[in-house]
């Protein structure tokens, strides 16, 4: 008996009634969530040992909410759907998912390709909330603030806000951020960073002429100093 927590996200009783009975005539202790936000809460506030989850979620698609989770979390995760279309399973792969099953399933092979992924990936013990001086960065529910109050950042700088988080303490350079944020185009066009990394510095710097946290590694790039 292993007792590794399983968080099932589905919207169908029936499911996760089987996946519950499959789950915990296997040792494992199972959560529920029946929408992909209560899931992502759910994850955060008590990481599980890995995620089961549909992708035809009545709030937010499946795979978005894999893309969510990945943004902070390497938990194992396999994806159990309907959806049998190749182009269905190569998106979910591509957004993060460990493994897929296709609805109908049986015990034994979900039980196999369970253990499969938990041995094969180490979930991540990172936090879903990381802070420095007096900001607070929720990964899970993707809110900043400042001395206890929200901070309002634009899609892009909370991309590259984000990024620093994913890497802090190490210098992520101004390629690999320009790729992540615009694609392999905009490789050469640093004054995109330049913009955004002081508006980050206005919003969040105590002293955003002298950053103590968002620093420059001159002609390389930018790293977070959480401490």
């Amino acid at each position: 008996m292993n007792h590794a927590n399983i968080l099932v996200i589905d919207d169908e009783r029936q499911i996760r009634r089987l996946l519950r009975v499959t789950l915990e005539s296997a040792g494992y202790t199972v959560r529920e969530a029946e929408t992909a936000q209560l899931g992502l809460v759910e994850a955060a506030q008590q990481p599980p040992d890995a995620i089961i989850v549909d992708l035809g979620l009545p709030d937010i698609d499946g795979t978005k909410a894999i893309q969510r989770l990945r943004e902070w979390t390497n938990v194992p995760i396999l994806v159990l759907s309907v959806r049998e279309a190749e182009d269905d399973k190569v998106t979910a792969f591509d957004v993060g998912a460990d493994d897929y099953l296709t609805k109908p399933f049986s015990a034994r092979e979900l039980l196999a390709r369970l253990r499969a992924i938990m041995r094969r990936t180490t979930p991540a013990q990172e936090p879903a909330i990381v802070s420095f001086g007096d900001v607070e960065v929720d990964l899970a529910s993707r809110v900043v603030r400042k001395a206890g109050a929200e901070v309002r950042l634009t899609v892009k700088e909370y991309a590259l806000l984000r990024l620093l988080v994913q890497y802090r303490g190490k210098v992520v350079t101004h390629r690999q951020l320009l790729r992540e944020l615009w694609g392999p185009n905009a490789e050469e066009s640093t004054h995109y960073l330049r913009v955004h990394m002081n508006h980050l510095r206005q919003k969040l710097e105590p002293e955003p002429a002298r950053p103590r946290h968002l620093r420059t590694d001159a002609g390389i790039g930018y790293r977070l100093v959480v401490d």
